[in-house]
């Protein structure tokens, strides 16, 4: 073998380590961030009172508020327009966290509160509700099927019916502001920031396209 087919196949081997370690090094840093968003969640509730955590962001301050999620039928799925003249008092939260993209776009604020789960969407990003995949993904195959599982589940006798997981979807015109929901146990909140993260991470992808 020639000289220079050596020194090729030095730098193919070389380039295919290089490729590896980037590899290691991107899947680290994700690691890292959710650790440092893990971290920044809990300084947040240990060095701030609650009433500072659940300031009002300006988008929806200048909306008018909604009632927290009702149970409403599974075949009329809750995304409903914003009601108009209701006053409404904010139930506390133990818990802030951020969902943000792999580049760290923010795209919403989780307040978790005792059975209660308020979403803030960014507000910089006016996230439609007919941009796929909200409705076809997190409407009908996340939170309906929730909904209708529980509803059987208090048909059978084995749910009362104020434990029904509820949800309720807060929007200005088409635009999505907040995501109400009620009743739920930690499985099915940790595959609610899931499926809310990848719902809104390819709603921006659409968005930027």
């Amino acid at each position: 073998m020639s000289e220079e087919a050596e020194e090729v196949k030095r730098l193919l081997s070389f380039r295919k380590r290089v490729k590896k370690r980037i590899e290691r090094l991107e899947s680290e840093l994700k690691e890292l961030q959710t650790v440092l968003e893990t971290i920044n969640s809990i300084l947040l509730t240990k060095g701030f009172k609650r009433a500072d955590l659940v300031k009002k962001p300006p988008a929806a301050e200048a909306a008018q508020p909604v009632i927290p999620a009702m149970e409403e039928s599974v075949q009329q799925p809750s995304i409903t327009p914003m009601q108009a003249s209701v006053s409404v008092s904010m139930p506390e939260f133990k818990e802030v966290a951020t969902l943000k993209t792999a580049s760290g776009e923010l795209l919403a604020k989780l307040y978790v509160g005792e059975n209660f789960l308020r979403i803030v969407l960014a507000e910089d990003k006016n996230f439609n509700v007919n941009t796929p995949p909200f409705n076809q993904f997190l409407v009908e195959r996340v939170l309906a099927k929730m909904q209708q599982k529980d509803s059987e589940l208090s048909k059978a006798g084995r749910l009362k019916p104020e434990e029904i997981f509820t949800y309720n979807i807060v929007r200005e015109g088409d635009f999505v502001r907040e995501i109400h929901i009620k009743n739920f146990d930690a499985e099915r909140l940790r595959e609610l920031k899931s499926s809310v993260k990848w719902t809104l991470e390819k709603m921006y992808e659409k968005m930027k396209g």
